[in-house]
Formats: structure tokens, C-alpha cells, sequence
């Protein structure tokens, strides 16, 4: 979802700039962000979720809303200084032009927190809003008639945006806790026939353990095409590939095969629900990474909390969490996996001549 901004934004009469609102498939339908309102709605399907006692950063260039970070709003008494310099962080790594804040929560916890974060924000700032229940308040916006002192109320389901989105078939669920949901693991007569599957692959796999990576590769293969094709993998396929990505061979092989994001979510999603929880850490981390690849960042957190909890020093999952802390967009790997190779270092000559030049005065 991208919506355009004019400048200055909600105390000058209302813009009419377009907003693109991408479907899960791809093709996006037209929105146009007209007021705080307009805004309020696009953030849920930015993030995936309605949020709550969080702090929110949309990154702002050339006119289009380019990212969206969420973060929980610092604790009763916690100082606000490592969420400022988080949300700063992530802000300024995507190199965009100006920013709009948005608080949801209680005045006494969020205005300490927007306030440091906008201290710590190079870039200008368009607007600073706090979100209760149903009503916004906005801390740049001096003109009663657009932005009430006692609040304005609003009803995200009435704006076009949201209906745009709808149209386009872009999800927001109620909360964070219904996405963490959307990946947790099967329960019942669900989980005791992956239990029992899991079992026969574990058995069987194991009477051969040189045919691992060519069978996981093939799995591998085999399960993409099932799911770009729109189908499943039954209970025994999951078993077997889960089991088999505990190779990291394997696991990177399926790793350099997420060229195209969207049918590997599909696929690593259903895989994590469905598989034993003692080997959800390489599908979860493969999920986080074409999750993250998608720019669907709030499906990579979970995932990578979910992969962590099932082994904390599981590395690749490491290696997404911090990619995701830094806010690192997926755009630093466009043409994954035939990405150019890094630059040598520099030689000891040119070491050398770099540190003449800078001892040349001015």
C-alpha cells in the first residue's frame, strides 16, 4: 500500500493524491489519503494487524508511503530513549524524506514516546498523531476545524481506504496476537497425525542418511510447485521435509530458491503450523525470509520469534531478527541469489594512499 501525501498535510485543505493499495497477489486497486483519517485506516493493512499500545512510523518519499515500523510502547516508567532510537534507526536506513507518527495507547504513555522519537528523527516530520479507542489527537495540527482539541472521532471501516483495500483483497486482522495465531502450531487429531508422521520419516530417512540432500532437494522442489500451483502437502510430505531440513544444506538449498515471496509464504506458513514443534526453527526462519522478501514485516517478526523459541541459537534466525531490528528493506537483495559479489578489501597501498590523502590540509 503506498498513499501520497501533499505538503503540508492536515491543517491545509484536504489532498486528493492517490494512494496504491496492493492486493495478495499483486495488483493493487486506487485510494486516495484525504485526511488523519484516510491515514488511520491504511496503517492496519500496512502492518497487517490493528495496532494497540504501540508507537508507529510510516517513512514518507516523493510523495508515497514507502514503509511502515511498529514497535510496543515503552512499559509504565520505562524510558522512551531505546524505542526513539530504534524507530530512527529503522527510519533513516530507508533513506526516505519525511515521516508522519502515530501513538496508539493512553496520552501519559504515548506522548513521552512520540516525543523522543521525533527528537531523534533527522527528517521533517509531517504529523505527530495519538490514537484512543476511537478518536485521534494530532500534536502539529493547530486548526480546530480538521483536528479537535477534545479529539476527533473516526471510524477507519467508512474510509475509502479501508474499502480500497478490502477491494483489493489486502487482510488486517484484530490484533498482533491473531497473526502469532495464523502460525501457531495445529493442535488435536491434527498434531497427533504429524506426530505419527513425523515418526515414519524420521525412521525412514534415517536408514539412508547419504540421500539426504539430493531427496531434500527434490522435496524441496516438489513443494513449491504444489503451492505455486495452489495445492498442499500432505501430512507425510511435511513430515519428510521438515525432517530433512534439519540438513543446513538442505535448509540454504530452499533458502536460495525464494526468488518469487509469495508462494513460499504459502508454503513455509502451512509448514510451521503443521510440523513437529521440535523442528519448526528451519521453516520458520525460511518463512521469516520470504515474509521479509514480501515486505510483509509483522509476518517475519512472528515467524522469527517462533523460530527462536525453538532454538534460540538457531543462526539464520539470528540473522533475520537483526535484519529486521535494523530495518533493513528487502530491496538490498534484489536479484537474490545472484547477488554481486562483495568488493575486494582495500590493499595496503591503497590504505596507505588514503591516509596521505586525509593528513593533505585543506
Amino acid at each position: 500500500m503506498t498513499p501520497s501525501f501533499s505538503t503540508p498535510p492536515w491543517s491545509t485543505p484536504p489532498s486528493s493524491t492517490p494512494a496504491r493499495v496492493p492486493g495478495p497477489d499483486g495488483p493493487c486497486t486506487r485510494a486516495r489519503i484525504r485526511r488523519p483519517a484516510d491515514l488511520l485506516a491504511a496503517v492496519p493493512y500496512l502492518l497487517g494487524f490493528h495496532p494497540a499500545d504501540s508507537a508507529v512510523a510510516l517513512g514518507i518519499a516523493a510523495g508515497q508511503l514507502t514503509f511502515a515500523a511498529r514497535a510496543d510502547l515503552p512499559a509504565p516508567g520505562e524510558a522512551p530513549e531505546a524505542l526513539a532510537h530504534h524507530l530512527a534507526t529503522v527510519v533513516v536506513r530507508q533513506r526516505v524524506r519525511a515521516a508522519v507518527l502515530i501513538g496508539y495507547g493512553p496520552a501519559e504513555r504515548v506522548e513521552p514516546a512520540l516525543t523522543a522519537v521525533r527528537a531523534a528523527l533527522p527528517i521533517d516530520v509531517y504529523d505527530v498523531l495519538r490514537v484512543t479507542e476511537d478518536r485521534y489527537w494530532s500534536y502539529t495540527c493547530a486548526n480546530p476545524e480538521c483536528c479537535d482539541p477534545a479529539g476527533t472521532p473516526f471510524d477507519v471501516s467508512t474510509s475509502p481506504v479501508a474499502a480500497a483495500a478490502t477491494y483489493a483483497g489486502a487482510v488486517a486482522l484484530p490484533d498482533r496476537e491473531a497473526l502469532v495465531a495464523r502460525i501457531a502450531s495445529v493442535d488435536g487429531a491434527a498434531r497427533e497425525s504429524m506426530r505419527r508422521a513425523t515418526a515414519r520419516a524420521r525412521e525412514r530417512l534415517a536408514r539412508d542418511r547419504s540421500a539426504v540432500l539430493p531427496t531434500g532437494e527434490a522435496a524441496v522442489r516438489a513443494a513449491i510447485e504444489r503451492y505455486r500451483s495452489g495445492g498442499a502437502l500432505t501430512d507425510d510430505e511435511v513430515a519428510e521435509l521438515t525432517v530433512l531440513l534439519r540438513s543446513v544444506s538442505v535448509r540454504d538449498h530452499a533458502w536460495r530458491e525464494i526468488t518469487e515471496p509469495e508462494p513460499h509464504v504459502r508454503l513455509w506458513a502451512d509448514v510451521v503450523r503443521r510440523c513437529e514443534p521440535d523442528v519448526a526453527a528451519a521453516p520458520a526462519s525460511l518463512l521469516a525470509f520470504a515474509a521479509w522478501r514480501a515486505g510483509d514485516g509483522a509476518l517475519a517478526a512472528v515467524a522469527v520469534e517462533r523460530a527462536l523459541a525453538c532454538d534460540p541459537g538457531y543462526s539464520l534466525a539470528r540473522l533475520l531478527a537483526d535484519i529486521l531490528r535494523a530495518g533493513t528493506p528487502p530491496s538490498v537483495l534484489d536479484g537474490w541469489p545472484n547477488l554481486p559479489p562483495d568488493p575486494p578489501p582495500p590493499t595496503a597501498v591503497t590504505r596507505r594512499s588514503r591516509r596521505r590523502r586525509r593528513s593533505i590540509p585543506a
